[in-house]
């Protein structure tokens, strides 16, 4: 019995003819799953450029301000006893100290902080560190009191860890370099204290008592840090606090951010002493952003969802409204596979164009929001809204939209590969 010779699969360009054909059959309902996509995937990049722009913001902040790394109290591992007894009835009964690593004491502080400074130094990843003596004080001036935080430090140091020659908005730091009695403070407690550049300021700690005159003003943008902080040159702060020797923490500057994780065990491991990572420090504002951002994701995909679910009807209706179309293809050769194409060449065009579409609706529209004025003073301080530009924005969207349109196009696409031309003639296809 002879075989007829089965026909090579239709080219490309001929099952996507027919598939342009196909789709313009239905211009309306397939214009509106277009629009869909469109803006759903334009929806989903803003959405996305908004919740990590605020989020890199914020990180931004913390870094400039508090540093990758913080290396805080020294680690001493507590010591416990049991009872050991001889070999022998009579034998006495012996007590031995036996190291716990379960439990650690933390004594407060850096007890040599030059030496922890210049053994940072060996460490590729860290580029700059600075010691730090922190300690509470009254903040008096002409009209009011505050408790406030006084932070002594080198300046040149800590300038090689934080953003604090960038968060100056009036004075110098020049000026307080100059001023051996000199005080950086915050806007936020400036404001509360009624206070300018050039004013004077009484610092109360203890039984100490001690003039500084403001010199710089700083804004870092979080306002706990704002209302609390002053910086002192690091004498005058070990004076003022009694604090002669020691530091309360070093701050530590890292070339990769993220590293800083491996970075802080690691430095735990060699120095003794707490080491804490800006992710540990933020992680509760960390998981807050990342709800935002998958849960806005969860939002916008539901706009493409719904185009998936117009476009799946949309196929359908063509699969039975083309059915003698679809016949008289197969009777001239086509496979199931070629049928099958056709039917996702019209997903893949409808998805194409409006994946396209939608990147330049994204793009626009957080172009037009990063420029948008808005005051928000709360975990940090902006006047406009903060975006990121990132490219990975539009990879996920379209990747959703891609999963959405496939699916819608699968079906219909199956449905009519197993059409056969005998039953559509005799009108049993199903």
């Amino acid at each position: 019995m002879n075989r007829r010779p089965r026909r090579a699969p239709a080219s490309v360009s001929t099952t996507l003819r027919i598939a342009l054909r196909f789709l313009t059959a239905k211009k309306r309902a397939m214009l509106m799953s277009l629009a869909g996509i469109v803006f759903g995937v334009g929806f989903f990049v803003v959405t996305q450029a908004q919740t990590s722009g605020f989020e890199q913001f914020f990180i931004r902040t913390i870094l400039g301000t508090n540093g990758a790394i913080q290396i805080r109290d020294k680690i001493q591992d507590t010591m416990g006893s049991m009872a050991a007894a001889g070999h022998g009835p009579n034998a006495p009964r012996a007590e031995i100290s036996v190291r716990s690593e379960g439990t650690r004491k933390y004594i407060e502080g850096v007890e040599n902080p030059d030496l922890v400074m210049e053994a940072l130094r060996q460490f590729r990843n860290v580029s700059g560190a600075s010691m730090v003596v922190r300690g509470s004080v009254v903040a008096d001036s002409s009209f009011r009191n505050e408790t406030a935080q006084a932070y002594g430090i080198k300046l040149d140091d800590h300038l090689a860890v934080s953003d604090m020659e960038r968060q100056i908005v009036r004075g110098s730091l020049e000026e307080f370099r100059a001023a051996h009695a000199g005080a950086v403070v915050g806007t936020v407690l400036a404001e509360r204290l009624a206070i300018d550049i050039g004013d004077t300021i009484i610092l109360r700690a203890g039984d100490q008592q001690r003039r500084y005159r403001v010199t710089a003003m700083y804004e870092t943008g979080v306002r706990d840090i704002d209302q609390v902080r002053i910086y002192l040159h690091l004498g005058e702060a070990r004076s003022l606090l009694k604090k002669v020797t020691g530091a309360s923490f070093i701050q530590v500057n890292l070339f990769d951010k993220d590293r800083a994780p491996q970075d802080a065990r690691l430095m735990e491991q060699v120095f003794r002493h707490g080491v804490a990572s800006w992710q540990e420090r933020e992680k509760t504002w960390l998981e807050v952003f990342r709800a935002l951002r998958f849960s806005s994701a969860i939002t916008v995909s539901t706009i493409i969802l719904i185009s998936g679910l117009g476009m799946f009807n949309t196929l359908a209706m063509i699969v039975m409204e083309k059915t003698k179309e679809i016949a008289i293809l197969r009777s001239m050769g086509y496979t199931r596979e070629d049928i099958s194409r056709i039917f996702l060449w019209q997903g893949a065009l409808v998805l194409m164009a409006g994946s396209v579409l939608g990147w330049i609706l994204g793009a626009a529209v957080t172009y037009g929001v990063e420029r948008l004025p808005i005051r928000i003073r709360g975990i940090f301080s902006t006047d406009h809204f903060m975006v990121d530009w990132s490219p990975w924005h539009y990879v996920a969207a379209t990747v959703t939209a891609t999963v959405v349109v496939m699916f819608a196009s699968l079906v219909p696409a199956r449905r009519a590969a197993r059409l056969e031309p005998g039953d559509i003639i005799r009108g049993t296809a199903q």
